[in-house]
């Protein structure tokens, strides 16, 4: 039986700590790169359904898919980033 490796979207949160003015500019100053990261505050939300493989680019997989009752979105198979087999 083949072995396959998948990556999978999931949403994660993760606490940064740094000096700032205001909200806005602490934030600001975050998405430049800034802040330092506290060791252990990365947490698990849940899977990303929002992001995965176009299914326009996997029609045949997303048909097989559907034919075993999986849900997928309308351009996308959810969740999926990449799919390899190994071996």
């Amino acid at each position: 039986m083949p072995i396959f490796e998948i990556e999978q979207y999931e949403i994660h949160t993760a606490t940064y700590r740094l000096s700032a003015d205001s909200e806005a500019d602490a934030i600001a100053k975050l998405f430049d790169g800034d802040g330092e990261f506290v060791d252990n505050s990365q947490e698990y939300v849940e899977t990303c359904e929002d992001l995965g493989l176009p299914v326009d680019e996997y029609p045949q997989l997303a048909e097989q898919l559907r034919k075993r009752g999986v849900a997928l979105g309308e351009s996308v198979i959810p969740s999926i980033r990449s799919i390899e087999q190994l071996d």
